[in-house]
């Protein structure tokens, strides 16, 4: 939990009592969380603008993390879709946060049944940033990637970027991952075709032409960006510095308008929408997905799991374990 805002440090581990499932609610045994860019996006927090909405001095919400996968303790009188004993996994972005911890409690909605052959640790990888994955290759009105499309990921390995290299080879594409040049080895190692190391070459100054750019940083301008694609290209900003966020808004329809191409911030973002999470499963059932974890946290070392993502060491996702249970 963290009564301020800043960076890892301000996390702390607090006793608190368990909470009791009301309504529809599900009481969830946390076997596993897993850290994500959102989480310290959220305890800075990085843009100002949001303390309007998570509280202007201190943070409205106390508690931190969004990926959680676990057994189901018990069920509220209105809860009809898990039983005791369920394995389940679910993104807490809607409902109060607070995955780092050893229990869970949240509407029944906010929860799937783990896909099969899963470990904890493996399911709580995915919630959040597997569903950014299939959705930040795919527009509002349905048009995604298809076979011979030409995909670049800027930012491929880290937390979205690993997912959206493997979901863009689901779909037939040419992947080029964008990531540092220690980093390159492990984003080929996903299936990319080609690696493009950041510090020294710039993806949008090459040349080279995309039908689909999946943008975890927000590093380069819109208007960059645009000679990067090819005629009635995609470029899909998942996050990125305030001034990067606020141009995508006020500038991507005019783009559209002028060139066909379309560019801007992922603001159709559906958290663990069902219909994703059984496209996702349906990828992980084939072998075309497969979560990688980078390194293990125990709970109490939270602050050192957030602080590993913060520094931008990991390679794939980072996984705080809950007890003697975790990983089961």
């Amino acid at each position: 939990m963290r009564d301020r805002y800043g960076g890892p440090e301000v996390v702390e581990i607090r006793d608190v009592n368990t909470p009791a499932p009301q309504a529809d609610q599900v009481l969830v045994r946390v076997e596993a969380a897993s850290v994500n860019r959102a989480d310290l996006d959220a305890l800075y927090p990085r843009w100002g603008f949001t303390r309007l909405f998570t509280g202007p001095r201190t943070p409205r919400q106390k508690s931190v993390g969004l990926d959680v996968a676990g057994v189901v303790e018990a069920v509220g009188p209105e809860a009809t879709r898990f039983k005791a004993g369920d394995r389940v996994f679910g993104d807490m972005f809607a409902f109060g946060v607070g995955a780092f911890a050893e229990y869970v409690c949240a509407p029944e909605r906010a929860f799937e049944i783990t896909p099969e052959g899963l470990s904890f640790e493996e399911s709580a990888t995915l919630p959040h940033s597997a569903i950014l994955g299939i959705q930040g290759l795919r527009l509002r009105d349905g048009r995604t990637v298809t076979a011979g499309d030409r995909v670049l990921i800027d930012g491929a390995s880290g937390n979205v970027g690993p997912f959206a290299v493997q979901v863009a080879k689901a779909h037939g594409a040419e992947v080029t991952a964008v990531a540092s040049p220690a980093k390159l080895d492990f984003v080929l190692s996903l299936g990319a075709d080609h690696a493009i190391a950041y510090t020294t070459t710039d993806y949008t100054k090459t040349g080279e032409r995309y039908d689909w750019i999946v943008d975890a940083y927000g590093a380069h301008s819109m208007r960059d960006v645009r000679r990067a694609l090819r005629p009635h290209g995609v470029h899909v900003m998942l996050g990125g510095p305030t001034s990067r966020i606020l141009e995508s808004l006020v500038m991507g329809q005019p783009i559209k308008w002028a060139s066909g191409k379309r560019t801007g911030l992922l603001i159709w973002w559906k958290p663990f929408n069902p219909d994703d999470v059984a496209t996702l499963k349906e990828l992980l059932a084939a072998g075309s997905v497969r979560p990688v974890i980078d390194r293990r946290y125990p709970l109490d070392q939270v602050v050192e799991a957030l602080r590993w993502v913060d520094d931008g060491h990991a390679r794939g996702k980072v996984v705080i374990t809950v007890g003697e249970r975790a990983g089961a």
